[in-house]
């Protein structure tokens, strides 16, 4: 049996390509913009001697720097992912890594294959791309969970800076102090725009639309509608914390429902390329005898095709909204 290496070095490259993203990531903005951090950015870059104004500048341009730049040909697709995920990198850095990260993959498909040197270009595109993409929808849908996670726990933290006599503002400032990242950075963004003069309230609608979220649109109503007509805040929020905490379980016991029905979608639309991948490592020249036939082209198209139908209906069917 031939074991053919190419399939293997085509994966170890992509990872290291991906790897290689992340590991820029964290050289240009240090360990505080990792998720994972214990101390929220915000906090970081004042300690380091950053101003008030300049950190609250940075990190507002960092927040709408994507959405802004949705014009730039193809960077559309990605401008909402990169927005969520926050990502700090400006719209034409990120398109420069592309070209970086398919050069070095370009360097390594040369090294450690023999195609062509057109389809070695062509992959090294579509791996170069295709690792930002990955990696920035990996950090949207992380940093969206967290913010999900965080938020009952900050909104309950605000309730009980309210009931001992701390204004809304100072328990927005309590929040941005305590909570780490994501909603800790967010949060310190909405007090210091509240200390210069923006209404609280309108700080988180644009959080809410920025982050996409239907929690976070829950609270800036519950806070606009205090404003205008009055009431008790912190019996309001104690409320609001119950139902997100409500929302969250259900959407976590629909998740445990439709686990099964989940991965059956991806053990039936990834088993087919497994097995390709498996043919061509353990014998490569298996379609040898078909390739050169007029049908297999338009009988390949046809399965791909049927692959990615069922790709998308078993999303369909198990992606329920709460």
């Amino acid at each position: 049996m031939i074991i053919s290496p190419a399939p293997i070095i085509y994966g170890l490259i992509f990872i290291a390509v991906l790897l290689l993203v992340e590991g820029i990531y964290l050289v240009a903005f240090g360990k505080s913009i990792s998720l994972n951090s214990r101390v929220n950015r915000r906090l970081d870059l004042l300690e380091k001697g950053g101003q008030r104004e300049q950190v609250l500048e940075q990190l507002r341009k960092e927040a709408s720097q994507h959405l802004r730049s949705r014009g730039i040909p193809l960077y559309s697709i990605l401008a909402a992912k990169a927005q969520k995920a926050n990502i700090a990198f400006s719209p034409k850095a990120l398109i420069g890594i592309m070209g970086l990260l398919s050069v070095v993959a370009f360097l390594g498909l040369k090294i450690g294959t023999t195609a062509s040197t057109p389809v070695q270009m062509a992959l090294a595109v579509v791996m170069g791309v295709g690792a930002v993409f990955i990696w920035v929808n990996n950090k949207a849908k992380k940093r969206l969970s967290m913010v999900e996670e965080q938020l009952p726990d900050a909104v309950e933290l605000m309730v009980r800076s309210l009931r001992v006599g701390h204004p809304f503002a100072s328990a927005i400032q309590i929040v941005a102090k305590e909570v780490a990242d994501p909603l800790g950075t967010e949060f310190g963004m909405i007090a210091d725009e509240s200390a210069y003069g923006r209404e609280v309230s309108d700080s988180l609608k644009e959080l809410a639309e920025r982050m996409d979220m239907q929690d976070l649109r829950f609270l800036a109503v519950a806070v606009t509608i205090q404003q205008q007509s009055g009431g008790n805040l912190a019996e309001i929020l104690d409320g609001l914390a119950k139902v997100i905490r409500a929302r969250f379980r259900l959407f976590r016991r629909v998740r445990a429902i439709t686990a099964e029905a989940k991965w059956s979608g991806v053990f039936l639309s990834s088993f087919p390329l497994v097995v390709l991948a498996i043919i061509q490592v353990a014998k490569p020249d298996y379609f040898d005898t078909v390739k050169d036939t007029p049908a297999f082209i338009p009988a390949a198209l046809v399965v791909f095709t049927f692959l990615a139908i069922n790709v998308v209906f078993m999303k369909m069917m198990v992606d329920i909204k709460v």
